[in-house]
């Protein structure tokens, strides 16, 4: 029952997940969906185990509600670029 709720809280993009954003690799990581923030915030110490098993350094990490399009987002092109960043689009062509 409590998956059911969850695909559903994941439909409207109102799960919670774990994202890790790592400086080395250039990766970002979803790690969820979960019911709630508390049970997300409880698993996320064992997401960042293993990522510095696996040798991950600048690791910083966020508990939000989210609708990831992609579980693994690698940055392959070298380039240090602002994931915060937004667009500026211009209504000029």
């Amino acid at each position: 029952m409590k998956e059911f709720f969850i695909n559903i809280l994941q439909f409207f993009g109102l799960a919670w997940w774990v994202e890790i954003v790592t400086d080395s690799p250039r990766c970002t990581y979803y790690f969820g969906p979960y019911f709630t923030a508390k049970e997300a915030e409880y698993n996320k110490a064992g997401y960042i185990e293993d990522l510095q098993q696996e040798g991950a350094k600048g690791i910083k990490v966020a508990v939000k509600r989210c609708k990831p399009g992609n579980l693994t987002i690698y940055d392959d092109s070298g380039d240090r670029f602002d994931r915060n960043a937004k667009p500026a689009f211009s209504g000029q062509m």
